[in-house]
């Protein structure tokens, strides 16, 4: 599965897609809506935690929301914070905005800028009426000490019988992305897309290639690998 084939799958078949994890959620939140809103979607944005407030598309209240679709544009709503930072909405007033959006994209989950987590208890935070959950996961975690990528390292050790100076491997990865105590925390019965983020060069997308074995496996159906191009400054996507 590549983006535009996530895009749509989206677009068919979902209302609410919650990201959780660690490295690249925001990337891929606001990727995915610029290519929904592109085809005529009516796309809202928010947090049930927090998110830096982005440079455009904010909008503070109906009006502005409506006035970003009439032009094509996804919306993003939230309480402005301190850091530059927008904290989430009353629950009743998401809800509200949601109803009069066709898709609504939510980060569910914070990690400090690390490519790697582990939940603590309160994580994260996905409301009941969500039906798709995207676990995202960094791959420059991999080849390096667990203390040093993964938020709640002291978590990874207790939950997976980890150490913190153990360098993270696949198998690692694979584990969180698939455990229930990891980044499939709260899924429950929704549908479950694992996303493989960073993988920038050939060497990252042969070990993406191992995690999606191993996920397999465990019973993932849905996996995608995605990368950001820096040279250029835009986005390049692309499937295993």
């Amino acid at each position: 599965m590549d983006l535009e084939e996530l895009a749509d799958l989206c677009i068919r078949n979902y209302k609410m897609i919650s990201l959780v994890g660690a490295g690249g959620k925001s990337t891929l939140m606001y990727a995915l809506a610029e290519k929904i809103s592109r085809r005529g979607r009516k796309v809202l944005v928010s947090t049930t935690t927090h998110i830096y407030e982005p440079k455009e598309n904010f909008a503070r209240e109906e009006p502005e929301i409506r006035s970003l679709w009439r032009a094509g544009r996804y919306a993003v709503v939230g309480e402005r914070t301190e850091g530059g930072k927008l904290r989430s909405l009353p629950v009743p007033r998401l809800r509200e905005y949601g109803k009069l959006a066709d898709l609504i994209l939510l980060e569910a989950d914070g990690s400090r800028r690390k490519p790697m987590k582990v939940p603590a208890e309160k994580e994260p935070v996905i409301l009941p009426e969500c039906d798709l959950v995207l676990g995202v996961i960094g791959l420059s975690c991999l080849g390096k000490p667990l203390r040093e990528v993964c938020f709640r390292p002291e978590l990874a050790c207790t939950l997976f019988g980890a150490e913190q100076e153990e360098i993270v491997r696949e198998k690692l990865a694979a584990s969180v992305l698939m455990s229930e105590k990891g980044t499939k925390k709260e899924v429950g019965t929704r549908d479950y897309v694992i996303v493989l983020n960073q993988c920038d060069t050939e060497e990252e997308r042969r070990r993406a290639g191992k995690i999606e074995n191993a996920v397999r496996k465990a019973g993932a159906d849905q996996v995608i690998c995605t990368s950001f191009d820096a040279e250029t400054g835009g986005e390049c996507w692309r499937s295993i």
